[in-house]
């Protein structure tokens, strides 16, 4: 559905990003062997709103923007078409000529450990800030109760759901997702607010209604926890940060990781396949 275009483009913005750089790696479908095939990558959409995008481009000025600049510029336009915050963002990028599934086994995962998330963030150049602001970008769009079964089921050894859930939440997610139960089912990561890019994200993540195990660990670690807190004080209005030109800051960060320019890339005549 249309509603659903903004987050799956933010989320492979993300998704390119953290495998080889920001360079359109995650386009090419080059065999079962292609790094769109990775399990971290489950799930990952919108390729063809990115091909539709390409295909114009190239009629009109061939050879000039490649695909890497197309899914920063439409995470960019998707964070606007969702009631964002509004960035520019420094393009140049050329297209990747690697894509390996095996390069994609280290990606952020919903079930990592706070201590591990904020090591593969740190591998990437990105700080403890970057982590719980990029997490934040959870504040649109829906996951399925396939990443959710450990969570509410598995989560220790004797078979009980994570005790950062808000008892009064619980029952709610047991029943969208319930044990042995469709895992295709879908449900908003940002309980009450997933149309919208906002901070509720956050205050949900205190409040115990994070629906991701991954975004409930934000809170489990004294320096993300002060960073999610810091959005909240009773002066943050006035004198506190901003959640919007910080995510800003953050997403701009993460789309010139491992970035390839002049012979260091290409760009590609059509996004899933080399030149």
């Amino acid at each position: 559905s249309i509603s659903n275009i903004p987050p799956v483009l933010l989320r492979l913005h993300f998704h390119d990003c953290f495998v080889e750089g920001c360079d359109g790696s995650i386009l090419i479908e080059n065999g079962p062997k292609a790094e769109r095939h990775a399990f971290g990558h489950q799930g990952v959409g919108g390729f063809e709103v990115i091909e539709q995008a390409k295909a114009q481009l190239e009629a009109t000025c061939p050879g000039v923007v490649s695909c890497a600049d197309i899914v920063a510029l439409a995470a960019r336009d998707a964070i606007a078409l969702a009631n964002g915050p509004s960035y520019e963002v420094p393009t140049g990028r050329r297209d990747g000529r690697v894509s390996d599934v095996s390069l994609a086994a280290n990606m952020p995962d919903v079930s990592d450990s706070i201590q591990q998330l904020k090591a593969k963030f740190l591998q990437k150049g990105l700080s403890e800030k970057d982590l719980v602001l990029l997490s934040a970008a959870h504040t649109i769009g829906t996951t399925a109760c396939f990443f959710m079964t450990k969570r509410l089921y598995k989560f220790s050894p004797a078979g009980v759901s994570d005790p950062a859930i808000n008892p009064d939440f619980l029952p709610q997610l047991q029943s969208i997702c319930p044990q042995n139960g469709d895992v295709n089912v879908r449900l908003p990561m940002d309980r009450g607010s997933d149309r919208t890019f906002d901070k509720q994200i956050l205050d949900n993540i205190r409040n115990g209604f994070a629906v991701l195990e991954s975004d409930a660990r934000l809170y489990d670690d004294e320096t993300t926890r002060m960073v999610v807190d810091s959005y909240f004080g009773v002066l943050t209005p006035i004198f506190g940060p901003s959640f919007e030109s910080d995510f800003v800051d953050s997403i701009v960060k993460m789309g010139q990781i491992g970035v390839k320019t002049g012979p260091k890339g290409e760009i590609r005549r059509v996004c899933t396949a080399f030149n």
